[in-house]
């Protein structure tokens, strides 16, 4: 990603409606930031992390939160109680973000949360999503290499309307300079095979997708680190 150096290290979490377990419960550190998306609130309060701010229309919650820094949405919105919150991050400088609690739900919620990560890599952000046992990320015109410590179905999805130069290494399933398209599921059930597997999309959007397996905060620091691939004359 162009500007790396400039990337905010810090990480804005948000937490959404949907069930969220104590492995995945956030911790934030002293310059992160914590946004509970409408029942996301809940989830919080529950485990005893308070948010930084609440924004939502609260329609899942069912009442206006108790807290200092509320933001009440109105139902008939176009963006989400979700891409309000990561628009929140976006402009308090924020360029990393965690969703947490956003998959398992009602099935238009958690698609909308998948698009939410490749929206992410059009305003300069990055995202990783986690909750219900899965994680994913989006990666844009850029090479990621996942840790060798993962094990089990890594799958890939395209969510332009083709991803090119598609290269997988180091999965069972390999390919090389390949087009996915968004109308065909080639890329559903590869898998990690012990070695650190290296994924390249040259052009376009790829959602990756693969097992959350108790280890998610250990990992994360090495889900951040992508490689932005130029093109000539760009």
């Amino acid at each position: 990603m162009k500007g790396e150096p400039s990337l905010n290290p810090s990480i804005c979490y948000v937490v959404g409606a949907m069930p969220l377990s104590w492995s995945l419960c956030p911790h934030p550190g002293a310059q992160d930031f914590l946004i509970a998306a409408d029942k996301g609130y809940e989830a919080l309060e529950a485990y005893g992390v308070p948010p930084n701010l609440v924004v939502g229309d609260f329609d899942s919650l069912g009442r206006r939160p108790n807290h200092p820094n509320v933001v009440q949405l109105p139902v008939a919105k176009d963006d989400t109680d979700m891409i309000y919150a990561l628009r929140e991050g976006l402009d308090r400088g924020y360029r990393r973000f965690v969703l947490l609690g956003g998959v398992g739900g009602r099935l238009e919620h958690t698609l909308a949360n998948l698009q939410a990560l490749a929206w992410l890599t059009t305003q300069g952000a990055r995202g990783v999503l986690a909750g219900e046992g899965t994680v994913a990320t989006a990666l844009r015109n850029e090479t990621m290499v996942f840790p060798s410590s993962l094990s089990g179905f890594w799958s890939a999805f395209c969510l332009s309307g083709q991803a090119e130069g598609v290269t997988l290494r180091n999965l069972k399933f390999e390919l090389t300079d390949h087009t996915l398209s968004a109308d065909f599921p080639l890329g559903v059930s590869n898998e990690f095979t012990g070695e650190a597997a290296e994924v390249s999309v040259a052009r376009g959007t790829l959602l990756a997708m693969w097992r959350e397996q108790g280890d998610f905060y250990r990992l994360l620091p090495q889900l951040w680190d992508r490689t932005e691939i130029q093109h000539e004359g760009e």
